[in-house]
Protein backbone atom coordinates (compact mmCIF):
# COMPACT_ATOMS: atom_id res chain seq x y z
CA UNK A 1 0.00 0.00 0.00
CA UNK A 2 3.11 2.31 -0.87
CA UNK A 3 0.03 4.60 -2.33
CA UNK A 4 -0.96 5.97 1.10
CA UNK A 5 2.39 7.88 1.16
CA UNK A 6 0.48 10.50 -1.28
CA UNK A 7 -2.10 10.95 1.23
CA UNK A 8 -0.12 11.17 4.43
CA UNK A 9 0.47 15.19 6.27
CA UNK A 10 4.21 14.79 4.93
CA UNK A 11 2.86 17.09 2.66
CA UNK A 12 2.51 20.06 4.82
CA UNK A 13 5.84 19.70 6.62
CA UNK A 14 7.71 23.16 5.29
CA UNK A 15 4.31 25.05 3.93
CA UNK A 16 3.81 28.36 5.24
CA UNK A 17 -0.01 29.08 6.61
CA UNK A 18 -1.42 32.20 7.76
CA UNK A 19 -4.56 31.14 10.43
CA UNK A 20 -6.87 33.88 11.40
CA UNK A 21 -8.92 33.34 14.47
CA UNK A 22 -5.47 31.05 15.73
CA UNK A 23 -5.42 31.98 19.24
CA UNK A 24 -8.63 30.14 20.79
CA UNK A 25 -10.36 26.65 19.64
CA UNK A 26 -10.63 25.51 15.67
CA UNK A 27 -7.96 27.69 14.98
CA UNK A 28 -5.79 27.38 17.72
CA UNK A 29 -6.07 23.38 17.14
CA UNK A 30 -5.06 23.65 13.93
CA UNK A 31 -2.00 25.67 14.43
CA UNK A 32 -0.51 23.41 16.75
CA UNK A 33 -1.48 20.26 14.43
CA UNK A 34 0.31 21.91 11.64
CA UNK A 35 3.10 22.76 13.34
CA UNK A 36 3.36 19.71 15.25
CA UNK A 37 3.79 18.09 11.47
CA UNK A 38 6.97 20.70 10.46
CA UNK A 39 4.31 23.41 9.11
CA UNK A 40 5.28 27.08 9.40
CA UNK A 41 2.09 29.13 10.81
CA UNK A 42 1.10 32.86 11.59
CA UNK A 43 -1.61 32.75 14.04
CA UNK A 44 -4.00 36.30 14.31
CA UNK A 45 -5.97 37.00 17.38
CA UNK A 46 -7.83 39.85 19.11
CA UNK A 47 -6.32 39.24 22.75
CA UNK A 48 -2.70 39.54 24.18
CA UNK A 49 -3.16 36.80 26.89
CA UNK A 50 -4.79 34.20 24.32
CA UNK A 51 -2.14 34.93 21.96
CA UNK A 52 0.90 34.26 23.92
CA UNK A 53 -0.74 31.35 25.31
CA UNK A 54 -1.50 29.90 21.83
CA UNK A 55 1.85 30.94 20.90
CA UNK A 56 3.56 28.75 23.95
CA UNK A 57 0.99 25.93 23.07
CA UNK A 58 1.90 25.43 19.87
CA UNK A 59 5.60 25.92 19.89
CA UNK A 60 6.51 23.43 22.71
CA UNK A 61 4.77 20.84 20.53
CA UNK A 62 6.40 22.29 17.14
CA UNK A 63 8.82 20.51 15.13
CA UNK A 64 10.87 23.87 15.44
CA UNK A 65 10.30 26.44 17.89
CA UNK A 66 10.79 29.17 15.59
CA UNK A 67 8.25 28.16 13.21
CA UNK A 68 5.42 30.10 14.82
CA UNK A 69 4.53 34.00 14.90
CA UNK A 70 1.73 35.71 15.60
CA UNK A 71 0.05 39.01 15.85
CA UNK A 72 -3.16 41.04 17.56
CA UNK A 73 -4.99 42.57 15.03
CA UNK A 74 -8.57 43.56 13.86
CA UNK A 75 -10.13 42.19 11.41
CA UNK A 76 -12.98 44.29 10.48
CA UNK A 77 -10.79 46.70 9.53
CA UNK A 78 -9.12 47.44 6.57
CA UNK A 79 -6.15 48.53 8.61
CA UNK A 80 -6.26 45.16 10.74
CA UNK A 81 -6.24 43.32 7.44
CA UNK A 82 -3.09 45.34 5.68
CA UNK A 83 -0.90 44.60 9.26
CA UNK A 84 -1.35 40.77 9.19
CA UNK A 85 -0.49 40.35 5.45
CA UNK A 86 2.80 43.13 6.36
CA UNK A 87 3.26 40.18 8.96
CA UNK A 88 3.22 37.68 6.63
CA UNK A 89 5.37 39.64 3.61
CA UNK A 90 7.99 39.68 6.90
CA UNK A 91 8.17 37.01 7.86
CA UNK A 92 7.40 34.73 4.52
CA UNK A 93 8.35 35.12 1.38
CA UNK A 94 4.59 34.08 -0.36
CA UNK A 95 2.38 32.13 1.36
CA UNK A 96 0.99 28.18 0.44
CA UNK A 97 -2.01 28.45 3.00
CA UNK A 98 -4.41 30.31 4.82
CA UNK A 99 -7.12 29.45 6.74
CA UNK A 100 -10.12 31.80 7.55
CA UNK A 101 -11.46 31.11 10.87
CA UNK A 102 -11.68 33.97 12.82
CA UNK A 103 -15.49 34.29 13.73
CA UNK A 104 -17.72 37.21 16.02
CA UNK A 105 -21.00 35.06 17.92
CA UNK A 106 -24.34 37.13 16.55
CA UNK A 107 -28.03 37.00 17.45
CA UNK A 108 -30.76 37.73 15.65
CA UNK A 109 -31.92 41.19 14.57
CA UNK A 110 -33.63 42.09 17.85
CA UNK A 111 -30.26 42.52 19.59
CA UNK A 112 -27.51 44.12 18.74
CA UNK A 113 -27.37 47.74 16.88
CA UNK A 114 -26.06 48.82 13.28
CA UNK A 115 -22.52 49.14 14.46
CA UNK A 116 -22.10 45.56 16.22
CA UNK A 117 -24.27 43.84 13.09
CA UNK A 118 -21.13 45.61 11.03
CA UNK A 119 -18.55 44.55 13.26
CA UNK A 120 -20.22 40.74 12.65
CA UNK A 121 -20.14 41.36 9.12
CA UNK A 122 -16.74 42.66 8.52
CA UNK A 123 -15.16 40.05 11.00
CA UNK A 124 -17.24 37.23 9.76
CA UNK A 125 -17.52 37.93 5.86
CA UNK A 126 -15.48 40.34 4.50
CA UNK A 127 -12.70 39.78 6.23
CA UNK A 128 -12.54 36.17 4.74
CA UNK A 129 -13.30 37.93 1.38
CA UNK A 130 -10.18 40.61 1.72
CA UNK A 131 -8.11 37.69 2.90
CA UNK A 132 -8.50 35.20 0.58
CA UNK A 133 -7.82 38.27 -2.21
CA UNK A 134 -4.53 38.98 -0.59
CA UNK A 135 -3.81 35.34 -0.03
CA UNK A 136 -3.95 34.78 -3.81
CA UNK A 137 -1.60 37.70 -4.83
CA UNK A 138 1.36 35.52 -2.59
CA UNK A 139 0.47 31.92 -3.89
CA UNK A 140 2.82 31.71 -6.95
CA UNK A 141 1.11 28.95 -9.44
CA UNK A 142 -0.85 26.73 -6.26
CA UNK A 143 -1.92 27.27 -2.57
CA UNK A 144 -4.92 26.24 -0.71
CA UNK A 145 -7.23 28.21 0.61
CA UNK A 146 -9.65 27.27 3.68
CA UNK A 147 -12.65 28.50 4.83
CA UNK A 148 -14.28 27.69 8.41
CA UNK A 149 -18.16 27.82 7.75
CA UNK A 150 -20.82 26.77 10.04
CA UNK A 151 -23.93 24.10 9.52
CA UNK A 152 -25.60 27.48 10.00
CA UNK A 153 -25.07 28.24 6.48
CA UNK A 154 -27.68 25.40 5.97
CA UNK A 155 -29.72 24.88 9.21
CA UNK A 156 -30.09 28.63 9.63
CA UNK A 157 -31.77 28.65 12.84
CA UNK A 158 -34.00 31.31 13.67
CA UNK A 159 -32.33 32.56 17.32
CA UNK A 160 -28.74 33.35 15.02
CA UNK A 161 -29.93 35.01 11.91
CA UNK A 162 -27.63 37.64 11.77
CA UNK A 163 -24.47 34.82 12.64
CA UNK A 164 -26.39 32.65 9.71
CA UNK A 165 -26.31 35.88 7.38
CA UNK A 166 -22.51 35.72 7.58
CA UNK A 167 -22.15 31.88 7.30
CA UNK A 168 -24.27 31.68 4.51
CA UNK A 169 -22.29 34.43 2.79
CA UNK A 170 -18.98 32.13 3.37
CA UNK A 171 -21.08 29.15 1.35
CA UNK A 172 -21.73 31.43 -1.27
CA UNK A 173 -18.63 32.83 -1.16
CA UNK A 174 -16.26 29.73 -1.17
CA UNK A 175 -18.34 28.08 -3.95
CA UNK A 176 -17.57 31.16 -6.69
CA UNK A 177 -14.48 32.03 -5.30
CA UNK A 178 -12.74 28.57 -6.32
CA UNK A 179 -14.37 28.90 -9.92
CA UNK A 180 -12.35 32.01 -9.85
CA UNK A 181 -9.07 30.77 -8.44
CA UNK A 182 -8.86 26.93 -9.86
CA UNK A 183 -7.27 27.71 -12.50
CA UNK A 184 -4.77 29.74 -10.95
CA UNK A 185 -3.40 26.39 -9.18
CA UNK A 186 -5.38 27.18 -6.34
CA UNK A 187 -7.73 25.01 -4.09
CA UNK A 188 -10.45 26.21 -2.32
CA UNK A 189 -12.08 23.94 0.53
CA UNK A 190 -15.37 24.90 2.77
CA UNK A 191 -15.70 23.27 6.00
CA UNK A 192 -18.78 23.26 7.48
CA UNK A 193 -18.46 22.46 11.27
CA UNK A 194 -21.65 21.59 13.69
CA UNK A 195 -21.35 22.29 17.63
CA UNK A 196 -17.56 22.64 18.26
CA UNK A 197 -16.32 22.66 22.12
CA UNK A 198 -15.34 26.90 21.69
CA UNK A 199 -15.52 29.52 23.18
CA UNK A 200 -18.16 31.08 20.95
CA UNK A 201 -20.34 28.08 22.85
CA UNK A 202 -22.39 29.33 25.75
CA UNK A 203 -22.03 26.60 27.98
CA UNK A 204 -19.28 26.47 31.15
CA UNK A 205 -16.07 24.08 30.52
CA UNK A 206 -17.75 21.26 32.16
CA UNK A 207 -20.69 21.00 30.11
CA UNK A 208 -19.06 21.34 26.87
CA UNK A 209 -16.70 18.46 28.33
CA UNK A 210 -19.57 16.22 29.01
CA UNK A 211 -21.13 17.39 25.38
CA UNK A 212 -18.25 16.10 24.04
CA UNK A 213 -18.02 12.84 25.72
CA UNK A 214 -22.02 12.26 24.96
CA UNK A 215 -21.02 12.77 21.39
CA UNK A 216 -23.15 15.85 21.34
CA UNK A 217 -20.40 18.04 20.68
CA UNK A 218 -16.92 18.28 18.79
CA UNK A 219 -13.73 18.57 19.97
CA UNK A 220 -11.36 21.73 18.18
CA UNK A 221 -8.75 18.75 17.30
CA UNK A 222 -11.82 17.10 15.37
CA UNK A 223 -12.14 20.11 13.01
CA UNK A 224 -7.86 20.15 12.93
CA UNK A 225 -7.38 16.82 11.66
CA UNK A 226 -9.89 17.23 9.21
CA UNK A 227 -8.56 20.75 8.34
CA UNK A 228 -4.92 18.42 7.77
CA UNK A 229 -6.74 15.91 5.69
CA UNK A 230 -7.80 18.91 3.24
CA UNK A 231 -4.57 19.99 3.19
CA UNK A 232 -3.03 16.38 2.26
CA UNK A 233 -4.50 15.53 -0.37
CA UNK A 234 -3.05 14.96 -4.10
CA UNK A 235 -3.02 18.00 -5.92
CA UNK A 236 -5.78 15.90 -8.21
CA UNK A 237 -7.85 15.49 -5.38
CA UNK A 238 -10.13 18.67 -4.37
CA UNK A 239 -12.37 18.60 -0.88
CA UNK A 240 -14.36 21.46 -1.98
CA UNK A 241 -17.07 21.02 0.64
CA UNK A 242 -16.87 19.18 4.26
CA UNK A 243 -19.42 18.90 6.37
CA UNK A 244 -18.79 17.43 10.08
CA UNK A 245 -21.47 17.27 13.07
CA UNK A 246 -21.61 15.59 16.49
CA UNK A 247 -22.71 11.99 16.04
CA UNK A 248 -25.93 13.12 18.25
CA UNK A 249 -26.81 16.20 16.82
CA UNK A 250 -29.95 15.02 14.55
CA UNK A 251 -30.65 18.28 12.82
Amino acid sequence: MDYLKEYLPQSVSGKKILITGGSTGIGRAAAVLLSAVGAKVIIVGRDENHLADALNDIRSKAQKESSAWGIIADLSTEEGIQEVFGLVDRQFSGLDVLINNAALAAGTTQEGNYKEWQEVVNTNLTAYIACCSEAVKRMGGEGHIINVGSMSADVREETGSVYVATKSGIQGFSEAFRKQVNSKGIKVTLIEPGAVDTDMQPQSAKEKIEKVNALEMLSADDIAVSILYCLSQPKRCDVVDLKIRPHLQII
